[in-house]
């Protein structure tokens, strides 16, 4: 399966784009990237990661703001520790924790959101097309 097959999700913090450029550039993604943006990272229940992986994506990047700089305070400390615990459940039901990242990304990183999801595309390359939870289980 070739890169451009692969699916990634990608969840965006509104905030966390402040630079125009990086604002107007994250729907000059590649075909296979979906971007859904969102309030704050903190709201991203793992489910919806779980669902992502479970239906379409091969990998779900979630990004959030820079620590400290959170526009809701604390949103993306509760958004790393929630992917942390998702990601030992993941090593638990068999896929790799490589299929889900959580970064951050500060006012004054330009270009770091096309960096990313550049990285996550070739991290999930490598690993090839994901199993589907639900088939891995019902062996």
């Amino acid at each position: 399966m070739s890169d451009d097959q692969l699916q990634v999700l990608v969840f965006l913090c509104k905030w966390s784009l402040q630079a125009e450029t990086d604002w107007a550039e994250r729907t000059q993604l590649l075909p296979n990237v979906r971007l859904v943006e969102v309030p704050c990272s903190g709201r991203i229940n793992p489910l919806f990661i779980l669902s992502a992986l479970q239906h379409e994506a091969d990998g779900v990047m979630v990004v959030g703001c820079e620590p400290d700089d959170c526009h809701y305070k604390e949103g993306n400390f509760l958004a790393r520790r929630k992917l942390t615990t998702l990601k030992r459940f993941l090593k638990y039901i068999g896929l790799e924790e490589g299929r889900v990242r959580f970064a951050w990304i500060g006012d004054d990183e330009r270009g770091k959101f096309h960096r990313l999801v550049e990285e996550m595309i070739a991290e999930v390359a490598a690993l090839g097309p994901a199993e589907k939870p639900a088939a891995r289980l019902a062996r």
